[in-house]
């Protein structure tokens, strides 16, 4: 994943499912993010451990693109 990056963010802490944000940063088992609360948008420090991050543009495959290995 690049930074920044848009992303949809899952986090039970905080009731986040599928909140859209920005990764800023990743370190010392956090992910900052720009999350956006009403009107503003706020720095916010999410645990790795217990957030889920998605990349917001789906990955682009085309027909024999990818190999399953078996």
């Amino acid at each position: 994943m690049e930074i920044p990056s848009e992303v949809l963010i899952h986090n039970e802490q905080l009731g986040l499912k599928g909140s859209r944000g920005t990764v800023i940063r990743i370190a010392d088992g956090y992910y900052e993010v720009n999350l956006r609360f009403g009107n503003n948008t706020h720095r916010v420090l999410l645990p790795v451990t217990s957030t889920i991050l998605i990349n917001a543009e789906p990955e682009t495959v085309t027909a024999g693109s990818v190999e399953v290995e078996r």
